[in-house]
């Protein structure tokens, strides 16, 4: 009788042994087969090709994103500071801005679709100017300022016709969707928003985002 339960207590062990190894086996197979989709999927990004750099810093550069809203009285707060730091980082960051008009801003998309239809002529960062510069006259309004942002491209003497187009092409509209749905996939909600080097930047302090460029561009952990 002994023998007979030593003989079923070794075949009962090495079945529960070759269950875990076949188990272990079938994990490793999965993840294996897992892993190439999870590295090839088109996850929401930082910075996309067609995001619109205002400074290239060249190779090696740290890279600052600001996700915006014109009408944003935070943003308007943040324009001066931000024009400073890249005086003093040039060459050394390369700035991207991306458009995230909040929904309680009834002009924030007119300001955003005049500013996407001004960088198809090469003149966005005339019209970021602008708008920031301006924000006081409409900020707020409760009617729609489509007209005044005609105003300022008719100013800064880009043709009118192919703004008017632009602001009425459902492509220009899509355009500032586009960074407004893939901003919320990274988790904004609020603006400004920073990211540096792909990571977000936690505002506490006035200073927090130079101290945090500073550390990108001298190396720091």
């Amino acid at each position: 009788m002994k023998s007979s339960v030593k003989a079923v207590l070794v075949t009962v062990s090495l079945a529960v042994v070759l269950l875990v190894v076949a188990l272990v086996f079938v994990l490793i197979n999965q993840n294996q087969a897992a892993a190439p989709e999870t590295g090839t999927a088109d996850g929401p990004q930082v910075v996309r090709e067609n995001s619109h750099v205002l400074d290239d810093g060249g190779e090696g550069a740290v890279t600052v994103v600001e996700f915006l809203d014109f009408e944003c009285e935070a943003c308007g707060a943040f324009y001066p500071l931000v024009e400073d730091l890249r005086g003093k980082f040039d060459g050394e960051i390369t700035y991207v801005i991306r458009y995230f008009p909040l929904p309680g801003h009834l002009n924030s998309k007119n300001a955003a679709i005049a500013a996407e239809a001004a960088a198809q002529q090469g003149r966005l960062e005339d019209m970021y100017h602008r708008l920031f510069e301006t924000q006081s006259q409409w900020g707020e309004a409760q009617e729609s300022r489509a007209d005044l942002f005609r105003g300022f491209a008719e100013e800064l003497g880009l043709d009118m016709a192919a703004f008017d187009d632009a602001v009425a092409d459902p492509a220009t509209a899509e355009r500032v969707q586009f960074d407004l749905d893939e901003g919320e996939q990274l988790g904004v909600s609020s603006t400004p928003s920073f990211f540096i080097d792909g990571e977000p930047v936690v505002l506490e302090t006035w200073t927090d985002l130079e101290d945090s460029i500073e550390a990108a561009v001298n190396g720091a952990e």
